[in-house]
């Protein structure tokens, strides 16, 4: 395998992991106003899968989650799993609320209305 490249790709809100040049797994975020961070999908191509790549991704996205100041909300059942394994994340853990749950869903509601292709008149 490729060494890993691991990255923050802000503008799409998103921690990347490539192996060479190829893009292989991401870990999906959205920031609210606040200090949180919502995790809600880590996903690593098939060809990939198996190889420990999320694991690490997630380490990376957590860490550098918390060196930033933020706070972790696991919305996203792999960063969940992870977390349950790694306690020392566990003081910049916030379980996800009602309030943060619909801005989650707020937040994805409006990338899916921007992402839309327009209609030509």
């Amino acid at each position: 395998m490729n060494e890993l490249n691991l990255g923050q790709n802000t503008p799409r809100s998103r921690f990347e992991v490539r192996a060479g040049r190829h893009y292989v797994g991401q870990a999906a975020y959205v920031d609210d106003d606040g200090d949180h961070r919502i995790f809600f999908h880590t996903a690593v191509i098939d060809e990939y899968a198996g190889q420990g790549i999320a694991g690490t991704l997630a380490e990376y996205a957590l860490s550098k989650t918390v060196d930033g100041g933020k706070i972790i909300v696991p919305v996203c059942p792999y960063i969940k799993s992870y977390l349950a394994h790694h306690p020392e994340y566990l003081p910049d853990v916030l379980e996800p609320t009602e309030p943060l749950l619909r801005f989650l869903d707020g937040a994805l509601q409006s990338r899916k209305r921007s992402a839309a292709p327009k209609e030509h008149d």
